[in-house]
Formats: C-alpha cells, sequence, structure tokens
C-alpha cells in the first residue's frame, strides 16, 4: 500500500509524523496549551486529558499502519505547533484534511503551507483523485485556506455530532481535484 512521506519538509517547518512511544509530552502540552484556542470549534477538545491523549497517539499509529489516517505533527524549530491529518473520505479516490495551530503560530501563514504541502503530498499517491477540506459553516477563519489553496466550495452538509460549540451543525465542504496528469510528455487536457 502507497503511503505518504512520514517527514515532509516545508522550509522553516516540517509536518513529521506523530509517534505513540516518544511524543506523549509534546502532544499533551500543545493541546493543553491551545485549548481555549481550539474549543470553539473542535468539540473532542473539552475532553481532553491525559488519557485521550494516549488514546489518540495509540490511534495514530495503528489508523497509520491501516491506511485510514495520516496524522503530523507541525514542527518548527523542533517544537510542535500545531497538527495537520489527512483521512480516508466516504469515497475511495477522495480524501478529507483537517488542521490547526497553537495560538501562537496562528497568523503566520503555516496552516496555509502545511496544508499545500500534504495535499501535494496527497497527490503523489496513485489512488487520490481529490482531496477535501470541511469547516463549520461559523468559522470563517477556516474557509481561507482552502480558498488560498485554490479548492472549490462543493456543498454544505449537516455536521456529524457532536457539534462545535460556537457553531451552527453545518459543513462547508471545499474539494481539489488532482492535476491532470500527463499523457505521452505533455500535459492533458
Amino acid at each position: 500500500m502507497d503511503r505518504p512521506s512520514q517527514i515532509i519538509e516545508c522550509g522553516d517547518f516540517v509536518l513529521r509524523r506523530w509517534r505513540e512511544q516518544s511524543d506523549f509530552d509534546q502532544v499533551f502540552t500543545l493541546i493543553e496549551e491551545s485549548r481555549d484556542h481550539l474549543l470553539p470549534w473542535m468539540p473532542w477538545v473539552a475532553q481532553h486529558s491525559e488519557k485521550s491523549t494516549r488514546d489518540f497517539l495509540a490511534k495514530s499509529e495503528s489508523r497509520w499502519a491501516s491506511g485510514e489516517v495520516y496524522n503530523y505533527a507541525v514542527v518548527k524549530d523542533g517544537t510542535p505547533i500545531g497538527m495537520c491529518q489527512t483521512y480516508r473520505g466516504a469515497e475511495p479516490q477522495g480524501w478529507r484534511m483537517g488542521y490547526w495551530l497553537h495560538p501562537a503560530a496562528a497568523g503566520q501563514g503555516i496552516a496555509t503551507r502545511a496544508t499545500a504541502a500534504l495535499v501535494a503530498e496527497m497527490f503523489t499517491l496513485p489512488d487520490v483523485e481529490y482531496v477535501e477540506i470541511t469547516h463549520d459553516l461559523a468559522n470563517t477563519h477556516s474557509s481561507a485556506i482552502p480558498r488560498r489553496l485554490g479548492f472549490t466550495e462543493v456543498r454544505h452538509e449537516q455536521a456529524p455530532p457532536p457539534t462545535a460549540p460556537s457553531g451552527r451543525g453545518v459543513d462547508v465542504v471545499w474539494r481539489l481535484n488532482r492535476p491532470a496528469r500527463p499523457v505521452n510528455g505533455t500535459a492533458a487536457p
């Protein structure tokens, strides 16, 4: 099975696969310090604990192995400053993405560049035809990244429970299709 790289270089930061055995302290601290920033949009943060962090890391390992989910730490100067992930969508050729940053790292273009790098990496895999990003309709800041990266808004859908405390319960779905592949050394029409 084809998988994305475990480390993706992004200039002044990297995306690197989370590791169950070595990353507990870093991921726990990252979530703890980002809790108030994330809570309005990410319901899972309300249940943040040592156990939930250990469970996240264990699931990250098993889901990476099965090819279901690829979770990355966004690491700058040796310190995780956020997370970026991609996971299988409803159709086998489609993947969804999510991302978030520590509040001190927000507003610097890091999430946009991390997302762009992960999208490019996913399109190196032969069976990935499109990538989607979803966010709650009320989370207008999250629409900036797919817009900047050339995604197209394709639909609104009911958000799965639990809904975000600040959300409307309606997800906006953005899609980016794989660029045309060259045919016989020339660009496809």
